[in-house]
This record gives structure tokens, sequence and C-alpha cells, in this order.
């Protein structure tokens, strides 16, 4: 070991992430070594944030690796895509074999997937991690999310677990599994996120439009709901926009321009549910809802030659916010469902051992979606591993039934009031037909057959010597056509 082998770990890239998470690090009696491509930052950082704390600087990254203890323990926090891969072939003429590189950004798990396995054959340990919790998270206690190589996990484990945020004593961060499993259950977390914001802000316009309600008002029934079982973090900083005040005493969010933006992880996870063939409806209506949002100038033109219906409430307004708080945490139970879904079909098409459990608890403090509602899908995957889906769980199931009057009250009169709940309605629609025995898929399915011979098979209870059951079957629907069906040919 080198005489300059001063340091228990190494971060490389001082945005505001990497020099809060350098000083939690620090905070908690590790010695860390900072180094970022401009290296005008150290000098910078260690001269002020950093001063007077167990925290040193590098000036190449040759220095840098050389002041870390081996096995030296490295993690990124740069910009996804080919800066990640230009710092692994950096670092990698001065690490050893042992070695271990984690990378903290908001990478695709792919990219995660093939750096698992590139840097595995030349004996350096991968680890590729979400990081959920923003500037304060990092600095105080993020959410942590690694996957990788799972020989890494013994030797970063200890600084992992002591820096991340705490629920009920618990680290918010274990294991999650192999290769990008880390970076695709962080994908799935944003995925959740952007549902979770887009009910939010359903149930604002609801209250605003339906019921004609100021901000402040509004604000006041958010800071209710953060008393019950909606209390997040979400909700919270929702009430404190809401009272948010502008200098001429107006609310500062009616000034805001109604054209929401997006980096890309939830349309990650929408197009991964399809690629899985999961029908993650909520993510997905969410992610259209940006969209939808981003034309703006169109639907301003559309508002003046397109009529609905206006809102002309008439009943208990408390019983109906009741309601609306029901079918949030309705929707919110779909949604996590529908999260926790993909996730399990995931691990079977990778073949990443997942640890279920873990990523609930993962989630419940530290991260954006943190709430209290995580506490209890921990608890039904610590009770049961291999639960099938969380409305099977016996806390969900009934939770989902006594919000479901309430829920089909504000969806239905949402419909009436010509007030849009792509997020509220796709959730009701999936536990429909996910609740439904029979679907009209079996229409479907004959119409495929009738256009496009591609066949279908018939019910267990229907078999028949004409009929065999599990068979593809063609049927000749209108008399003219063939018998050969679309199995039999590539189109």
């Amino acid at each position: 070991m080198s005489d300059q082998a001063v340091a228990d770990f190494g971060l490389i890239g001082l945005a505001v992430m990497g020099q809060n998470l350098i000083m939690n690090v620090a905070d908690h009696g590790f010695t860390v070594v900072a180094f970022n491509r401009t290296v005008a930052k150290v000098d910078r950082f260690l001269e002020n944030e950093a001063k007077g704390k167990s925290i040193v600087g590098a000036h190449s990254v040759e220095e840098f690796c050389s002041k870390l203890k081996k096995p030296r323990r490295i993690m990124l926090l740069v910009m996804a895509g080919k800066p990640v891969d230009d710092f692994i072939e950096s670092l990698l003429p001065h690490v050893e074999k042992g070695d271990i590189i984690i990378d903290g950004g908001n990478s695709h798990y792919p990219d995660s997937n093939r750096r698992t396995k590139y840097l595995a054959e030349k004996g350096i340990r991968f680890v590729g991690t979400g990081v959920s919790g923003g500037e304060e998270g990092a600095r105080y206690g993020p959410s942590l999310m690694p996957g990788g190589n799972e020989e890494a996990w013994p030797f970063i484990k200890d600084i992992f677990q002591s820096v991340a945020a705490k629920s009920d004593g618990e680290a918010c961060c274990d294991w999650v599994g192999d290769e990008g499993a880390g970076h695709y259950v962080k994908m799935v977390h944003n995925g959740i996120e952007y549902g979770d914001m887009q009910l939010i802000t359903e149930a604002y316009d609801i209250l605003k439009r339906g019921l004609g309600m100021t901000p402040a008002e509004i604000g006041d029934v958010f800071e209710k709901w953060n008393t019950g079982v909606l209390d997040s973090f979400l909700i919270e900083i929702t009430r404190d926009i809401l009272r948010h005040n502008d200098d001429d005493g107006t609310a500062l969010l009616e000034k805001i321009l109604d054209a929401a933006g997006q980096k890309g992880t939830g349309k990650w996870t929408a197009i991964n549910a399809l690629d899985l063939g999961m029908p993650v409806t909520l993510i997905g209506e969410a992610v259209f809802a940006r969209c939808l949002s981003s034309l703006k100038q169109e639907r301003i033109r559309a508002s003046k030659v397109l009529k609905g219906p206006e809102p002309d409430f008439k009943g208990d307004r408390k019983e109906f916010i009741d309601n609306l708080e029901q079918a949030l945490y309705a929707s919110k139970i779909i949604s996590y469902a529908q999260g926790f879904m993909l996730i399990q079909e995931a691990a079977k098409e990778y073949k990443w051992k997942l640890n279920k459990p873990s990523i609930a608890l993962m989630w419940r403090g530290g991260c954006i979606i943190r709430s209290v509602f995580l506490k209890d899908i921990t608890n039904a995957y610590r009770t049961n591993p291999d639960l099938e889906n969380l409305l099977f769980d016996d806390f969900f199931n009934k939770a989902i039934h006594n919000a479901q009057a309430g829920w089909r009250d504000v969806v239905s009169k949402s419909a009436l009031w010509g007030i849009p709940t792509p997020a509220f309605s796709t959730a009701l629609g999936f536990y429909d037909g996910y609740r439904s025995r029979d679907l009209p898929a079996n229409l479907l399915q004959a119409q495929r057959d009738y256009f496009g011979a591609h066949t279908f098979k018939i019910k267990p209870e229907c078999a028949s010597e004409k009929y065999p059951e599990g068979q593809d079957i063609h049927v000749n629907w209108t008399g003219r056509g063939g018998n050969v069906s679309a199995s039999t040919y590539q189109v």
C-alpha cells in the first residue's frame, strides 16, 4: 500500500450532488478523496465546503487512485452515458484486480449490464447504484439502490448503509440484485414518481376547477392529507407550493406555465413495460400527460373551438374531498402494484435475483417517493416474499375495497365535469380489468384470426374434438378464404 493511501472512499464529480455526498461520507467517519475533471473545482471545494473535514483532493486520476486504500472504492457522480465510460477507461490503468467502481448517476440499466460484464473480465467489481433524494438527500441521507457485481457489496456496505437515510432505524439501502438491477429499480422509482406527481396534479385540478377552491384552501386540504394514509414527501411539498405567495400576495403557482418537462426516466420505464408486456398503465399515462401539457399553444387554440361541460358541483364538499383522498390512495396502490409487477417480470426476463422487501424499504426514506405507505409495502413483501401482486396482500386488498366507492365517485364526476383525469382513470380501468375473470380479448383474437389468420386458442371448458385445448386454431370465417394460418408463413 502506498504511503499516500489515506482515503477510505473516492468520489469523482463535484457538482452539487457529488459535493454533498462527499460531506455526508466524511461526516460518518470515513476519509474521502475528491476529484473533478475541472481540477480548479477541487481546490475551491477544499477551501470552502470541505474545509476542516476528513476530505483530501486529487489533481489527476493517477493521484486520485494512489490516495485510496485497497480494495479501492471509487464512485462516479458524472453525467450518464459516454462520460461514465470515459472515466472508467481513464481509471483502468490505475486500478487493479478487486477494486470497485461505482456509478451513482442516472444511467440506463442496459449500460450497467454491459459495464458489469466488461469490468468483471478485467477483475474489477462494478456497481451501478440508484441515488435518490436530491441535494438534501445526498447531504443528510439518500436512498441508495446498489446492484451489479455482488462480490463488491461486503466492501461498500459499511459506507452505503452509514450514509443512507434511516427509516425506523433501518438503512434505506440494501443490495438490490445483479448487473443493472440497481439502476433498473431507480428507473422504476422514477416512473412511480411520475405517477405520484401526476395523481397529485389531478387532485389539485379537481379541487381548483371542480370545487372552485383557491391555492391556499387546497394547501389546507393537502396539510390534512399529510397526517393520514397519504403522508409523504410529495404531499408535504405540494402543501408548501400551494401556500407560497409571490411579492404581490398572489399564489406563485398560478403564474407558472403549465408545460411540463421531463428527463426521460419515466419514458424509459414505460418503454420497458411495453417491451416486457406489462400493463404499467399509470406511469405510461403520466408520461403522456406531460407530453400533452407541452402542446400549450395547440391547447390554447383547441380551447376556443372544442366544447365540453363546465363543472357544476352539488353536494357535500367535505364528503367529496374525503372521496378524493381515497381515490388518490387507491390509485397510488395501483401504481405501486404495477411497478412491482414490472420489477418482478424484469427479474424473470433478465434472470436477476431481486430483493423485493428491501426495495420497498429503500424507498421508505431519503427518496422523492418516500411515504408511510411504503412501510406497508415492506411488510407485505416481508410477510410473503413470493407475493404475486400487492393487491393480494390482506392490507392492500382491504384498503382498495374501502376506497372504491369514493374512487369511482371522483372519476365519474370528473368525467361529467370535463376535467381530465388520465392517471385516476387508468388506475381504475386497470383495477377493473385485473379483477375481471373474462375480458373482451376473445373478440380481439377472433378479429385477428379473421383478417390475418393469426389463430386463437379455445377456452378449456369449451374444448372438444373439433377444437382441442391448447391448440392454435384458425377458422375460415367467410367461407371464401383458405385454411392456412399465419403461423405457417412469415409476413
